[in-house]
């Protein structure tokens, strides 16, 4: 895969969308993206512009020609990474008491306080556990 494909298909990625019940990283929306969507991208938004959600657009635009199987995982697929950038922003919300009582000695910051979870991972709620799962931290 070309530098541009990755780069349209994690600009592509990057337009706001619903959530979903599980997450998914980058490096796998990218992969599965550019095995079905490749082709309609290089096809119908070859001269678009990266960002904004332009290729998401150009798609929409073309949906009549662009392939089923790419329309679908378009959608699965943003709503897996939406779904685990808003799991990064909640996940210190919602483990904030498990970070209080298992790593109130640490001091905040580089990664210090997921570190600990991490390693505390059997004291953890299951809750917080389940969040920092979400947000692709383990």
């Amino acid at each position: 895969m070309t530098v541009f494909r990755s780069l349209i298909l994690l600009l592509l990625l990057a337009a706001p969308s619903a959530g979903s019940a599980q997450t998914m990283s980058f490096e796998d929306a990218i992969s599965i993206l550019s095995s079905s969507c490749g082709r309609d991208i290089d096809t119908y938004c070859k001269g678009v512009n990266l960002g904004g959600g332009r290729i998401k657009n150009c798609l929409a635009r073309n949906q009549a020609k662009v392939s089923g199987q790419c329309w679908s995982d378009l959608i699965r697929v943003e709503s897996l990474v939406q779904k685990r950038a808003e799991a990064r922003v909640a996940v210190l919300k919602i483990c904030d008491t498990d970070a209080r009582r298992l790593c109130g000695a640490i001091k905040k910051g580089d990664g210090q306080i997921l570190s600990c979870m991490l390693t505390a991972q059997k004291s953890v709620s299951a809750k917080c556990n389940q969040a920092i799962t979400d947000a692709g931290y383990r």
